[in-house]
């Protein structure tokens, strides 16, 4: 049967790496530099990480101190120097802690390439942080295999706007129904599918408990041959890995469903 799968678009936190602990770890070390007696816990984190962008939960967990500030401007720009602090922690400890790739990332980056897939990153993180990531992880030539990479240096609109995926999606040859995105938060996987991309999610410790409405499947990682994955929604079949055969199923079976959604019910129930 012929491929109905043509790219593959990729996250980045959470999604290729376990990042999100890091970051974790990160802001509370920034908010020491600053004096801030805030401490964001693992639970703690979870509840946030449902608002994307590292600036955006710096504002909204501490709205209340925007009474302290001269106007909006003074505000974000003291939010800005701590998230720029955060940054500068993050990185390092990236550097020192050695953050690995999760299971099934680098075998599945392989069948892609090997099939010659269209390849894309959509992130809300900073380039220099996902280089510094991938970098360590996958060699100096990796940028070379993604048509295009889109992260907030050049867009700003945050998940779970569609923005960085229509944007990924302007650079691609293909069209979204060609594609199959992989996202970690529901905020990404609205991003995704709001762009038109069939999503598979693979959860981690921050977002094992979310619901993921709309996902084709959600994993909790794409698997390797000695570490299977764990399906908590969707319909994987015989498969214990993710690879180009799964996705072209899931997006077919995607493709199924939105077809038999736009027929009148009538005929739909036929």
């Amino acid at each position: 049967m012929k491929s109905l799968l043509e790219g593959v678009v990729f996250d980045v936190d959470g999604t290729l790496a376990d990042t999100e602990e890091i970051h974790r770890q990160a802001f509370n070390l920034a908010f020491e530099q600053f004096e801030l007696d805030w401490n964001w816990t693992p639970t703690l984190y979870e509840e946030i990480l449902r608002i994307s962008g590292g600036r955006e939960r710096i504002t909204y967990y501490g709205a209340d101190l925007r009474a302290n500030f001269h106007s909006d401007a003074e505000f974000n720009n003291y939010v800005l120097n701590i998230h720029g602090v955060k940054t500068e922690i993050y990185r390092d400890l990236l550097h020192s802690g050695g953050v690995k790739l999760r299971p099934g990332v680098e075998r599945l980056f392989e069948e892609c390439r090997r099939e010659n897939m269209i390849l894309g990153i959509a992130t809300a993180s900073k380039y220099a942080n996902l280089k510094t990531l991938l970098d360590q992880n996958l060699g100096s030539e990796w940028p070379t295999w993604f048509e295009t990479i889109k992260s907030c240096d050049s867009v700003d609109e945050k998940k779970p706007s569609p923005a960085v995926y229509l944007a990924v999606l302007a650079d691609l040859p293909i069209p979204a129904s060609r594609c199959i995105a992989f996202e970690d938060t529901v905020n990404g996987l609205n991003s995704a599918t709001g762009a038109g991309i069939c999503t598979i999610v693979t959860t981690h410790f921050f977002t094992r408990n979310h619901h993921f409405p709309n996902a084709g499947l959600v994993v909790d990682h794409l698997g390797e041959p000695d570490q299977p994955f764990k399906v908590s929604a969707g319909d994987a079949g015989e498969h214990n890995m993710v690879t180009l055969k799964l996705m072209n199923q899931v997006l077919r079976e995607s493709h199924s469903r939105n077809k038999n959604l736009s027929k009148p019910e009538s005929f739909a129930s036929a």
